[in-house]
């Protein structure tokens, strides 16, 4: 029989600054398959959203807000 010892390491995790962050932007209506992209402020993804509704009276989108995120071990 094989014996093994566990140890329970605590960790944290917290956003990283360096890694940035991207806000996207994607209608969701039926048939339409339009996003913004990537991009690197929130107001360029809802300015893209608010254009593509005057555009096309589409009013439902779905919003992504990516970031990075560092996982250290507890002292």
């Amino acid at each position: 029989m094989t014996r093994a010892v566990l140890r329970y390491v605590h960790h944290t995790i917290r956003h990283a600054q360096e890694g940035g962050v991207t806000y996207e932007a994607f209608c969701v209506v039926d048939g339409c398959s339009a996003e913004s992209g990537a991009c690197d402020e929130q107001t360029e993804a809802q300015d893209w959203a608010l254009r593509h509704a005057g555009r096309t009276g589409h009013d439902l989108f779905r919003r992504v807000i990516t970031d990075h995120a560092r996982v250290t071990r507890d002292a």
